[in-house]
């Protein structure tokens, strides 16, 4: 009887990737390599990442992380790279928000954000569904918010989240505010999350008065109804605007917009350029007054494209225009795992008591 490869007997009592300091090593059972792409890769590779054939039927591939990494993969049939492989000897998956899952993993020195996890004894918030009208504003005939109350007593500052329910269920916001508030890091606040059209999402983030209309005119009269909020009128830019890649676009144009409502600004992975252009964003942020404006923002080590690039120039824009900015880099990708992991340094950043 052959003896299995002892990369394969450490995988299947460990399970896959193996990771030893900074190298990680994907295995693949079979006659032949399969396709990777992950975080890492920009997801933009066609070929194999190099695997070697360690043993008949057996694959592997090598990678160097930083030991504070969390990455995701996917294994795909062939080189048109629509059909996923699951990979049997890694049971951790999350959807990967285009109706599929990803594969993930923590490197060494990195653990799921314990904000982002429902502790007991922490009281909850409460929560609220509607489906507001939207007069015509913005596309269909009304459009899903959801709203969040901390336990504590108000008034409060509101925070408009964009791409509301991923926020809400992927990117677990109300937990993340349970136990900051809990813990006294920040102030109390309360959220309205706006649900984005499931077609029209790059139109509607895209620097949208329409967007903003309908916030203005429908969701936030809706919220200062049900909510017990701070009077944008008596405390100009109280509010906060938070979204991640297009909606993180769509927080930084908000709050250059309406910085009179919308005082601080949490983007992530902003999506502020395409290869080809800058959107119009930059020459908001060249012409705007810095007034008040505080804005937080990141980017991933690997996340998409120009990312990383053209959020790293958007930082500078506002801080040599003299606006209250900073970013920061985190290693990770395009992705609501990392998202949910690093939000609660925006909102203790700009809410922090």
């Amino acid at each position: 009887m052959a003896r299995k490869h002892p990369l394969l007997v450490r995988a299947l009592a460990e399970g896959t990737p193996l990771i030893d300091g900074d190298q990680v090593t994907f295995l693949w059972q079979g006659k032949s390599a399969p396709y990777l792409r992950g975080d890492f890769t920009d997801w933009e590779r066609s070929e194999p990442l190099g695997f070697t054939r360690l043993a008949p039927g057996l694959w592997g591939y090598t990678h160097t992380l930083p030991l504070n990494a969390y990455f995701e993969y996917a294994y795909f049939a062939d080189s048109v790279l629509k059909e996923h492989l699951a990979d049997p000897l890694n049971p951790r998956r999350t959807p990967n928000g285009l109706g599929d899952y990803n594969h993930f993993a923590y490197m060494p020195r990195r653990n799921p954000n314990p904000l982002t996890i429902r502790h007991k004894g922490v009281p909850e918030g409460s929560l609220m569904h509607a489906a507001l009208p939207t007069l015509g504003i913005i596309a269909g005939k009304t459009r899903r918010v959801h709203l969040y109350q901390p336990s504590v007593p108000g008034p409060y500052p509101l925070v408009l989240v964009w791409d509301g329910q991923d926020f809400l269920r992927r990117g677990r916001l109300p937990a993340i505010l349970d136990n900051l508030i809990h813990l006294g890091k920040i102030e109390p606040l309360a959220l309205a999350l706006v649900e984005n059209h499931p077609s029209l999402r790059m139109l509607e983030y895209c620097g949208n008065d329409f967007s903003l209309a309908f916030v203005m005119e429908c969701a936030l009269p809706f919220a200062r109804y049900q909510l017990d909020l701070l009077d944008p009128q008596k405390h100009p830019g109280a509010y906060g605007v938070l979204g991640a890649s297009m909606g993180g676009l769509m927080a930084l144009y908000a709050g250059l917009r309406l910085p009179g409502v919308f005082g601080k600004v949490l983007s992530l992975s902003g999506a502020f350029s395409f290869p080809e252009f800058d959107l119009v964003v930059f020459d908001l942020a060249r012409v705007a007054d810095p007034g008040s404006l505080r804005v937080w923002m990141n980017v991933g080590l690997y996340d998409f494209h120009v990312l990383p690039e053209s959020n790293l120039r958007m930082a500078k824009l506002l801080v040599e225009r003299g606006f209250d900015a900073h970013f920061e880099e985190y290693p990770a990708g395009h992705n609501y795992t990392a998202w949910r992991d690093e939000i609660g340094a925006g909102f203790i950043h700009l809410f922090g008591k």
